[in-house]
């Protein structure tokens, strides 16, 4: 039996006022808890923005790929890739990284349906532990 687990974190901020599309990726990104302060020099976000392109292209990246392109060690690189596969967003294939879907409406799609089936399956067991507890 294979468990996928995914942690998807969602962080209600203001969405940008100015349409500006570096504002409202950074937004997006942020929003689904992807992006911290931690990462002072936006790797995370440059990775991601890396995959979207290559997702747009039809073209999977290898770790060192990525790495080149932007200019970050490979470690760099893979700490940033497999935090975006534990959200669910990125996945691994032939040794090679990219977006689940190759646009972020239907990223967000796919998002909104595993919460909902986590939220039913919380629902499911929430109602078996009333059953049990007689609640």
């Amino acid at each position: 039996m294979i468990i996928s687990r995914h942690r998807i974190t969602i962080v209600n901020i203001r969405k940008p006022v100015n349409k500006n599309i570096n504002h409202e990726l950074q937004w997006l990104g942020t929003s689904l808890g992807l992006f911290n302060l931690r990462d002072k020099d936006k790797s995370c976000f440059r990775i991601f923005i890396e995959l979207l392109k290559a997702a747009k292209a039809r073209h999977p990246l290898t770790s060192d790929e990525i790495a080149a392109g932007l200019n970050l060690s490979r470690g760099t690189v893979i700490h940033h890739i497999d935090r975006l596969m534990g959200s669910g967003i990125v996945i691994h294939e032939k040794n090679k990284y990219l977006l689940r879907v190759d646009n972020l409406k239907s990223l967000i799609t796919e998002i909104e349906k595993d919460i909902k089936r986590t939220c039913g399956d919380l629902r499911e067991v929430a109602s078996d532990i009333d059953d049990w507890l007689r609640l």
